[in-house]
This record gives C-alpha cells, structure tokens and sequence, in this order.
C-alpha cells in the first residue's frame, strides 16, 4: 500500500509498475498490477472528461448575401533564411470572395482563430450595425476544434459547422483561395527573413481583395463587387452553393 502513493504522489497502475520495476527490481507487468489494484481496491477514479463541445457536420446549403458563411482554414509557408514554417490563417466570405480577416505568425493557436474572427466581425461592421452573424465553417484542425473557439462562437451565438474528414470539396472557396495563395505568392518567393514573408503575404491580400478580377463575380474584384451589391443588390453570375 505505501507504494502506490510512491513519494507522496497518488500513482496510478502504470506509473506504480515502473515504480516497482525501478525501486524493487520486480518484473511485473501493467497488466498485473492493474487485477493487483483492482483487487485491492485502490484503483485511482478515472479522470473525468471535460465534456466537449458536440460536433455540427456542415449543410448544404445556398447563400444569397454576404456574411452568410465564412470558411476558415489555415495554410503555412516557408522561410528559407531561417528555415522554419510560418502560418496564413484566413476567413473568406463565401458570397463575395473577400478575405474578411486572417492572421500571419510563426505560430497558429486558437486564440489567433479568435482574434480574426473578431476583427472579421468589425470589418464587417457586424456588431455595429447589429446584423445577423455568419455561419462559420471549418475542417477539424486543433485550432477550430479547441475549447477557446468554440467557445468564442458560443458567445455569439455563432453557428460553427465542420466538414467531415477528407472532404475539402466542402470548404471549396477558402482552399480555392490557398491555390491562388500559393500559386501567385508562396511559390513565386525564397523568403529570407519572417518580415519579409509577412509584408508579401498583407500584400497579396490587399491585392486580392482590390484588384484581383473573379468571373463569377461580373468580373469584378471581391471588394468591388461587394460595394455594388450593398449599393445595388448585385448578385453573382452564378448561384453560390456550398
């Protein structure tokens, strides 16, 4: 009974057989001393779970506004100068095209997921103008699956859907997006510097949003067709369908 509260810490069956192998020289196994413990009755509780958030699997669905669905996902690039990886994370508006809100860092956690959706938000003047807010969108990366963001979205009262596993088709605009990312930024570029990576990234962004000409949207840039749609109710070429 005294070693299996080993030095004063609660051990439980694992820990206590490498105690036993360690400090008695004993050859037993796990599994051993788990029936040993079970018979004893000393058995630590399991540890409860924190009960996560349910999963909702995305909808199909048809979108006939802006800020209807947002996808989110994160692509990452190279820095050959100081080779290490750094990380695009973005929000796209499914209806406009528009990158409503991203963030750029060595690192990519839930709170930067948090921190662009919310400045998404303001962008948009979502909260201002107290509209009716998106539907989020994303696969099942740990950003998007952690406590904090989902969270985030249960603060207010965001409905955030995520596609099954091995179903990009389903975030079709925002891995569309990662193409032109890295087909007309990443790759044309041997970054030396994380500085210099980031300025050509806000770059691309800004372009995209601005300047870059989409079929489906009268051949117009996202920023452009989104000003006439607010001002005239243009509508894309196509149904937009998700």
């Amino acid at each position: 009974m005294e070693s299996i509260t080993g030095d004063g810490y609660a051990y439980g069956y694992r820990k206590l057989t490498h105690m036993l192998r360690q400090d008695h020289a004993l050859v037993v196994n796990e599994k051993k001393v788990y029936r040993l413990c079970k018979e004893l009755d000393v058995l630590r509780p399991q540890r409860k779970l924190r009960q996560k958030h349910p999963r909702k699997l995305a909808q199909n669905r048809t979108i006939t506004a802006p800020n209807q669905l947002w996808e989110v996902d994160v692509k990452y690039g190279y820095i050959a100068g100081e080779d290490r990886f750094f990380f695009v994370l973005s929000y796209i508006d499914v209806y406009d095209r528009q990158i409503v809100g991203y963030h750029i860092g060595l690192t990519c956690e839930a709170r930067h997921a948090v921190e662009a959706f919310r400045a998404a938000l303001w962008k948009r003047q979502i909260l201002r103008r107290n509209l009716p807010l998106p539907i989020i969108r994303s696969d099942n990366g740990p950003q998007f699956v952690s406590h904090l963001f989902e969270s985030e979205c249960e603060r207010w009262n965001v409905l955030h859907e995520r596609i099954p596993p091995k179903t990009p088709n389903m975030n079709a605009y925002i891995e569309s997006y990662h193409r032109l990312l890295e087909d007309e930024c990443l790759s044309m570029y041997e970054f030396e510097t994380y500085a210099e990576a980031y300025q050509v990234v806000v770059e691309f962004v800004s372009r995209y949003n601005n300047r870059r000409l989409h079929s489906s949207l009268h051949y117009l840039s996202p920023a452009e067709f989104y000003r006439r749609h607010l001002e005239t109710g243009l509508q894309p070429r196509r149904p937009v369908r998700v």
